[in-house]
């Protein structure tokens, strides 16, 4: 018999969440010795792919336009057909729906990820959003997305496996950090040995939180002068919002303290060569996977008392001071989050390090990336089983 080919769609390989778990999931297909193959627009992140035996298939799946979603559906079913595809795994709506569509049309497995909350205020929205519960399974990368499926879709609750998002904590580990990407990093961001760097890693874009975090930089600065924060992110074509972060630093005078360096290619020694690392998000996040690979580097994180972090991070009043592994703040909360600073600011190195090894000792037991691989790998052999007895989908 052949191996199995699993086919996972997604817009776009640039940078994200959803693109990191793509390459980590194709990476595990090809290490059983299956076949692992990705259609998407293409991105950065392609050579990676490339690189380790997965085979990519160009195609305009980072379209919301309906005529290209229907198109994209076509081409998906002849692919499926021509290449003898076992499964197909969506990570996002768009594409999700012109998977749906070729999966009714051939008849194989079609499996769903859920990498983020989704708004969802009006009809025509949870349409659109539907498709992501309408999978022969569907995965939420943490139990606060799992519930949040369930109450908007309750006819698919059955359906819904919890796997949360994995961490490659051998690759988020100080060991694997060296001393040259250190070094490569300060010189980028003009650090001294003197400064106490403070990073957010996230896309510049409103709901990240960035302009909360600047104006809580601004209420701190003058008491903890060699503070800098550092908040690294692609614009991925928000300009005006990049713009508009500008301003606001200029206007709070705090531009000797605060950068914007945009894309960072090494989000793993960013967080080595912090201090602290903030999750500043003003929407929930669906699992919040950086707050858990600044963990992984035994790093303690701030973050937006919201969505998953209450499975991510520990922090009081839900547990003592001595169990926890960051602080939780009110989203959007400036005073909040300067407050928390502060007192994390006044710890002493030696006593942040110790809330950093909790987080990482933590995250071993929970968000590993070879969990995640291993209950991904068990949905599909399950679909396989059962697809080789009954080839009718319960899509």
């Amino acid at each position: 018999m052949q191996p199995p080919k699993i086919l996972q769609v997604i817009p776009a390989l640039e940078t994200g969440g959803a693109e990191r778990t793509a390459l980590d999931i194709g990476d595990a297909i090809v290490a059983k010795g299956w076949n692992s193959l990705i259609a998407s627009s293409g991105g950065r992140m392609l050579d990676q792919l490339m690189a380790s035996g997965n085979q990519h298939f160009p195609l305009p799946l980072n379209s919301k336009n309906p005529f290209t979603i229907l198109r994209n559906g076509t081409r998906l079913a002849r692919l499926i057909e021509r290449e003898s595809i076992d499964i197909i795994h969506a990570r996002s709506r768009a594409p999700a729906w012109s998977a749906f569509l070729a999966a009714r049309r051939t008849g194989i497995p079609f499996v769903t990820t859920y990498h983020g909350s989704y708004n969802q205020k009006s009809w025509p929205k949870a349409l659109y959003n539907s498709v992501m519960a309408r999978a022969d399974v569907v995965i939420a990368n943490s139990g606060w997305t799992g519930d949040l499926i369930a109450s908007r879709n309750p006819w698919a609750k059955s359906r819904i496996k919890i796997i949360h998002r994995g961490t490659d904590f051998t690759h988020f580990s100080k060991r694997s950090i060296s001393e040259q990407r250190l070094t490569a990093l300060r010189q980028e961001w003009s650090l001294t040995a003197d400064h106490i760097p403070i990073v957010q890693l996230a896309r510049l874009t409103g709901w990240k939180g960035q302009e909360t975090l600047i104006e809580a930089a601004s209420k701190i600065v003058e008491d903890y002068p060699d503070a800098r924060f550092i908040l690294a992110g692609d614009e991925q074509g928000h300009s005006n919002y990049l713009a508009r972060l500008k301003r606001r630093i200029a206007e709070l005078g705090v531009e000797d303290h605060v950068l914007l360096p945009g894309h960072c290619d090494d989000p793993a020694a960013a967080m080595a060569l912090s201090e602290l690392v903030v999750v500043a998000s003003t929407q929930a996040e669906a699992f919040g996977r950086a707050a858990v690979e600044a963990g992984a580097l035994e790093k303690p994180v701030i973050v937006s008392d919201i969505g998953a972090v209450q499975e991510t991070v520990l922090a009081t009043p839900a547990v003592a001071e001595d169990k926890i592994t960051g602080w939780k703040v009110a989203p959007g909360n400036s005073d909040e989050l300067a407050q928390s600073l502060r007192h994390a600011l006044d710890l002493t190195p030696n006593q942040r390090r110790e809330i950093g090894k909790r987080a990482r000792k933590r995250g071993q037991g929970y968000f590993s990336l070879q969990q995640m691989c291993e209950k991904t790998m068990n949905i599909y052999e399950e679909l396989l089983a059962q697809s080789g007895e009954n080839q009718s989908p319960k899509v």
